[in-house]
């Protein structure tokens, strides 16, 4: 991909990520920008971390799926390029939030590490299914942390996921923008001018609010066209890296 407008680092299990990234190509595709699709793990992020000491019991299993089917990403890039990496991951965000409710202490999170989950998303993003065996292939894992890291360097380490970066190389990069809905494709540029607006000042450090809803998402028990009740909800910490 020749210089993109806009780079995302995304983590394939996290539902902020996924949210976030629909709104991007919502914006992509009405403003003909260039998306570059970028790794992030939170299993990388929090390697350090007591995992039963610091999160909910069902964190580990699916921040672990999270960086195996960042590997299969990575598989992807390296065959099929830049573009198949976002049509899969778009897919496979599909499989992940889209199929109706996952109950906190499910298995469900550990089955997304699997060749029989990942599988016929491959299928369905029209690409070959033997790259499921790059769930186990560690040799990835290098690339993925790298990407990670540079994340980290350009925003800084107190952040967690979705990453992005507007106008690259130079542009700032910047944690969020956190959403917990789909914005509607008027209000999605809206939003898009907001933010580019406040990343183009130098100066800007951070806006946040604590009080959050549910991701409105079947895999959180929001049915389509459904909206959630409000409520104080954090789904982990930021410095936990969700």
């Amino acid at each position: 991909m020749s210089t993109p407008d806009v780079r995302y680092w995304f983590d394939p299990v996290c539902p902020y990520c996924w949210l976030t990234s629909g709104w991007v190509r919502t914006v992509a595709r009405r403003r003909d920008l260039a998306v570059q699709w970028q790794f992030i793990s939170l299993r990388l992020l929090n390697a350090h971390v007591d995992y039963d000491a610091q999160f909910p019991p069902e964190y580990e299993a699916g921040h672990t799926a999270g960086l195996q089917l960042l590997r299969v990403c990575a598989a992807v890039r390296e065959g099929h390029g830049d573009e198949a990496v976002g049509r899969f991951y778009e897919v496979l965000g599909e499989a992940v939030f889209e199929q109706g409710e996952v109950p906190e202490h499910s298995s469900e999170r550990e089955h997304r590490g699997t060749r029989d989950f990942v599988t016929p998303v491959l299928e369905r993003a029209g690409l070959p299914t033997d790259l499921a065996g790059a769930l186990e292939d560690t040799r990835h894992d290098a690339t993925i942390q790298a990407e990670t890291d540079e994340a980290l360097e350009l925003v800084g380490k107190d952040v967690g996921t979705p990453l992005m970066q507007i106008a690259p190389p130079d542009g700032l990069a910047f944690f969020g923008p956190v959403i917990s809905r789909r914005p509607a494709e008027e209000q999605a540029e809206e939003l898009w001018d907001h933010v580019v607006g406040l990343a183009s000042f130098p100066g800007f450090t951070e806006l946040k609010r604590s009080l959050r809803e549910r991701p409105q998402l079947p895999a959180f028990g929001v049915a389509p066209g459904e909206v959630g009740l409000v409520e104080d909800w954090h789904g982990g910490s930021r410095r936990q890296h969700r």
